[in-house]
């Protein structure tokens, strides 16, 4: 209990720094994500409450931009592209793997929390498609059945 009250306390130090500001909105959800490890519900409630606008208003803008989150991410985040070089080469089939051996779906957390899945556009290697990166690991030229052997070294 004590820890979510020093989390809003530091959020509402953010506020302080940002109420009034033109477009204080994105500095107080990034320092949001940075406490919180997320932008939680309560968390935006509270900025839509302490900044004066609407909580659609900083759901719609979490939810814009990637890099906020709504959950916490796992330890290890796991991006299958589905950009267009590698979804004609089987992304579909390497993302089916992923999500039947963490037993999670896209935009999900592991209940242990260890892993977190996303589905991205391009990661830049269409040369290497079909691509997969687990945190900054790039992993190319991708089979599902390699996808069991790959998760597994970051299995605690």
């Amino acid at each position: 209990m004590t820890e979510q009250k020093d989390k809003f306390a530091k959020l509402q130090e953010a506020i302080d720094e940002h109420k009034g500001q033109k477009g204080a909105l994105m500095p107080v959800l990034q320092a949001a994500q940075s406490i919180f490890d997320c932008v939680p519900l309560d968390a935006q409630e509270y900025i839509a409450d302490a900044l004066g606008t609407t909580l659609s208003d900083v759901y719609g803008v979490a939810t814009f931009y990637s890099q906020f989150s709504l959950q916490p991410k796992g330890k290890y985040v796991v991006g299958v592209c589905l950009g267009t070089a590698c979804y004609v080469r089987g992304s579909q089939k390497v993302l089916d793997r992923v999500e039947k051996e963490l037993g999670i779906k896209v935009g999900i957390t592991s209940k242990d929390g260890q892993f977190t899945l996303q589905a991205t556009r391009c990661l830049g290697a269409c040369g290497l498609a079909p691509v997969m990166m687990v945190n900054d690991e790039v992993y190319g030229r991708l089979t599902a059945d390699e996808i069991p052997s790959i998760l597994e070294k970051y299995r605690d």
